[in-house]
């Protein structure tokens, strides 16, 4: 791995809101508050296995931040979750929320384990016994998680029943809103499992209408195929764009034409990645950097997009649809090169957005239907772009800097009002 991916992750997200701290001269105070979280909760736990054995797990829950609202972010299960990696999503959490104007701070979790290795009664023990090990630490008015990467509804229907079952009586049915991303039927809301990809797509429906392009006119390739980059990939295949390659775990396919999406997705629900796709060609993974397109959409893992990378890229536009997909030497490159970024706090915010619709309707005790939520969701994060803009053209700075000033314009804003207790 090279020294640029080596970095440590929190510590690129400190350094990206200092950059636009700096413009806007912002309080040393809220730096110094803001470049840790308030609270690191690490839990170890043992889970019965079915061979009759017992392993122990080490969990995580970072809360960054609650200056807004309450604690808000994904438990993610995978080998690689660590305190630096959970630690850098909490805070690029804390801003994101600032960012689209909703009141949650921000907080990120997980367990490190490789779900795959485990059947689906181990992971509900799994699942199990991290929340209880949680306990009082989460809570609809307190800390809300969701899913991430490694997580699902039905991940979070467990936390929810069990967060229930620890919860006094009179509680039980109240609770609901513990966590967001449930499924439909335990209080899920339409348009959840889809948010974050759609949010991906109304992002670059907006970059159309600052430049003057046509969505049904543009080529995408897209590094990553789960839920977020699957999502975007039927939704702007839908909306007329060529989907010309794709990566995942498994490989990497293209095809001239573009890909059949709606097939390659009932190819992966099959075998569990594109790998063997019929109607497609195999190709290098360093060849998905170099496709000839107009956005390339990194949707999987962080530090994925390298200077070495984003120098073979032949695109306008890179959206992040992952979190801390683009790393700091790549970033440089990427200006020089003239080729445009939506940050990851901007374009992969729409997760978030209809978490907190899913818990105004737990709250309310109703269900909202689709268009509603599609239609909220949509002006919320048309006014976060239209927001960049204007901070982007009035600082002459980057994007993403421009993404974090709106944020941390708010938070400051939030702690001037408040004070620090005591």
């Amino acid at each position: 791995m090279s020294d640029e991916r080596q970095r440590s992750l929190h510590q690129v997200a400190v350094d990206q809101f200092q950059k636009a701290a700096d413009l806007i001269e912002l309080n040393d105070a809220y730096r110094e508050i803001l470049a840790q979280p308030k609270n690191e909760i690490i839990v170890n736990f043992p889970v019965h296995l079915d061979d009759g054995t017992a392993k122990v797990f080490t969990g995580y829950r970072i809360q960054h931040n609650n200056i807004l609202g309450p604690y808000k972010g994904g438990l993610r299960f995978h080998p690689d979750v660590d305190l630096d990696e959970v630690k850098a999503l909490a805070a690029w959490m804390t801003f994101k929320t600032a960012l689209v104007g909703i009141p949650f701070g921000g907080a990120k979790g997980g367990v490190t384990m490789a779900p795959s290795a485990y059947n689906e009664c181990e992971l509900q023990r799994v699942v199990r016994r991290f929340t209880h090990a949680l306990g009082s630490n989460i809570g609809p008015d307190h800390d809300i998680p969701a899913p991430d990467l490694g997580t699902t509804s039905q991940t979070m229907d467990w936390v929810m029943d069990t967060y229930a079952n620890i919860s006094p009586p009179g509680d039980r049915q109240s609770v609901k809103g513990v966590v967001t991303g449930k499924s439909i039927t335990c209080g899920g809301s339409l348009g959840r499992a889809e948010a974050t990809g759609r949010g991906v797509l109304y992002s670059l429906r907006h970059w159309c209408g600052e430049v003057g392009e046509r969505l049904d006119a543009l080529k995408v390739s897209i590094q990553g195929f789960g839920n977020v980059g699957g999502h975007f990939a039927e939704l702007a295949s839908e909306a007329g764009c060529e989907v010309m390659a794709v990566a995942d775990h498994t490989g990497t396919i293209r095809a001239d034409g573009g890909l059949d999406v709606v097939k390659l997705r009932a190819w992966v629900d099959d075998t569990g990645g594109v790998f063997g796709f019929p109607a497609a060609d195999p190709i290098d993974t360093e060849e998905l950097f170099s496709e000839a397109v107009d956005v390339f959409v990194p949707a999987a893992l962080e530090n994925q997009l390298t200077a070495q990378r984003a120098g073979a890229l032949k695109c306008r536009l890179v959206v992040e649809a992952a979190n801390g997909p683009t790393t700091a030497t790549a970033e440089k490159v990427l200006a020089e090169r003239g080729i445009d970024v939506v940050p990851d706090i901007l374009a992969n915010a729409g997760g978030v957005i209809v978490s907190y619709f899913e818990w105004l309707q737990n709250k309310s005790g109703r269900a909202w239907p689709f268009a509603d939520v599609d239609d909220r969701f949509r002006a919320l994060v048309w006014s976060a772009h239209d927001d960049v803009v204007a901070a982007r053209d009035s600082l002459d700075c980057s994007r993403r800097d421009a993404a974090y000033v709106v944020a941390l314009s708010r938070l400051a804003e939030a702690y001037e009002r408040r004070g620090i207790f005591p």
